[in-house]
């Protein structure tokens, strides 16, 4: 039996995933969890050959979840399963080490196949999201500008991005400056949306 952990917020998706997976004779869901910061204690503790997860969920997100199942056990492979099928995200995705990348409107039969093709050690992503990500080119922005960016979500005071990443208010300015200029934005919420729907942030 092929063992999983599902990562999803909405319980109503996370059941529905669960209910059908189990339909099949090869595949168990042995935990469900709703927050990203609980996928690793849920890894731990069943050492699943493969983690389903969610990008956007709350306390962590799904790409940055990847990091810790990595660690906690290094043999579960990572699947995203995300309704946001963005080049960035999947770029993102890969580098950190996840097997697979789906979005989620493909059929369940489609994402069963595929979570038994990552168990044998392939790399699986939607076709259309890869072409896209091959056209779409890499990330123009650094880490840190990332970081400063995302920050700046609701328009916070400079000097409250500055606390909050222990910079200095200049930093902050040189950084938000930096980003705008690289995405060819008006400001730095523009910056923030273009960055979004690339996947960078």
């Amino acid at each position: 039996m092929i063992s999983i952990v599902i990562a999803e917020d909405q319980t109503m998706m996370r059941s529905a995933l669960t209910s059908l997976l189990e339909l099949e004779d090869d595949l168990t869901v042995c935990a469900g969890v709703s927050r990203g910061d609980d996928v690793a204690a849920a890894v731990r503790e069943h050492k699943p050959d493969v983690a389903l997860v969610d990008i956007e969920m709350p306390g962590k997100s799904g790409l940055d979840a990847i990091a810790d199942i990595r660690r906690e056990s290094p043999g579960t492979a990572v699947v995203i399963v995300t309704t946001f099928g963005r080049a960035g995200y999947l770029r993102r995705a890969m580098d950190a080490g996840a097997r697979g990348f789906l979005v989620k409107d493909n059929p369940v039969e489609e994402l069963a196949a595929s979570i038994r093709r990552v168990v044998a050690g392939e790399t699986v992503i939607d076709q259309l999201l890869a072409a896209q990500a091959l056209s779409a080119g890499e990330n123009p922005l650094s880490d840190r500008e990332v970081d400063v960016l995302a920050a700046s979500d609701g328009g916070i005071p400079i000097s409250e991005i500055a606390q909050k990443l222990h910079l200095s208010t200049a930093t902050v300015r040189n950084y938000l400056s930096a980003a705008i200029g690289k995405l060819g934005a008006r400001n730095r919420a523009e910056a923030l949306t273009l960055a979004r729907r690339s996947g960078w942030v």
